[in-house]
């Protein structure tokens, strides 16, 4: 079934009904997409919050907690359960830090990397698919858009978690 097309917008500006669109298709975007893995991670007793933190981790070895923290902007409380259940479960593992004994860098163990890549193959399907419908010049524009939202003061850790890195 042919997907519909959005309305275009506005050449100059947007107005108030092309930002609503917009928002709209964020909500939809993001639920359908968090929709294809929600099942995975609650066979698994786990939720969004435990997902975003394996998929950074996955991403930077040796990730800093408080790396982690700025990325999944949430309460130094929230990031503990979440962290002490990945542990529990096997899922990371942390060592401290070279210079800084106090500091505690996560990694994925087996378990973890291979829940993380059975995640991330489900995103990435459903993505892909979209991305392909949409052609390259409509990706880079979304891309445009998603890096505009990112507020300056957390640019650079975007750069640093290597959120970045372009294909080739």
């Amino acid at each position: 079934m042919p997907v519909p097309s959005s309305p275009s917008a506005s050449a100059l500006f947007l107005r108030e009904d092309e930002i609503r669109h917009g928002v709209e298709l964020l909500f939809f975007g993001y639920t359908r997409l968090t929709k294809s893995i929600d099942d995975q991670l609650a066979k698994q007793g786990l939720g969004r919050a435990h997902h975003r933190a394996l998929y950074f981790i996955a991403r930077n070895p040796d990730l800093t907690v408080s790396q982690l923290l700025r990325a999944l902007a949430i309460t130094k409380q929230s990031l503990g359960r979440v962290l002490t259940e990945l542990q529990r479960r096997n899922l990371i593992e942390t060592r401290s830090g070279e210079t800084d004994r106090r500091q505690k860098l996560l990694r994925l163990t087996q378990a973890g990397a291979t829940l993380e890549a059975e995640l991330f193959d489900a995103l990435r399907t459903r993505l892909s698919q979209a991305y392909r419908r949409a052609g390259q010049e409509s990706v880079t524009g979304f891309w445009r858009v998603l890096e505009g939202l990112v507020p300056e003061a957390d640019r650079a850790l975007l750069a640093e978690l290597g959120s970045e890195r372009r294909p080739g």
